[in-house]
């Protein structure tokens, strides 16, 4: 059983920066094997905007948050971060965390297993 719980949203102007936190509880830490954040607007699909494998280090990024945001993972508290630098308009939208075991493609949401509730982000332009 994993339990993920976002934090951090909130509103910032364009330009600003904000840094969500998901603190993830869970009794098999394989569970939390590869992290990610994923986002989605209203009507949207959700989209994956970056990921991590806890062992390996390793992160991806969507191109369109790439050189803005980084994801990181403190792996004494089970605590994964997204550092979102010089935010934009469009980045405003809901924002979840998602773990999972394995994880073969780190940006397709259904291979994720557990999923947050979501964090609100607001961009005032």
């Amino acid at each position: 059983q994993v339990q993920l719980v976002e934090s951090g949203g909130g509103s910032v102007q364009a330009g600003g920066s904000l840094t969500l936190s998901c603190s993830a509880s869970a009794n098999t830490p394989a569970s939390i094997n590869r992290m990610a954040w994923f986002r989605q607007a209203p009507g949207k699909e959700r989209e994956a905007v970056a990921g991590i494998y806890r062992r390996a280090g390793t992160t991806y990024y969507a191109d369109s948050v790439k050189g803005r945001f980084t994801i990181s993972l403190d792996n004494a508290v089970n605590t994964l971060f997204l550092q979102m630098n010089t935010l934009k308009p469009e980045d405003a939208v809901m924002y979840y965390c998602a773990s999972g075991p394995w994880v073969g493609h780190w940006d397709r949401e259904g291979e994720y297993t557990y999923w947050g509730q979501g964090t609100q982000v607001s961009v005032a332009s």
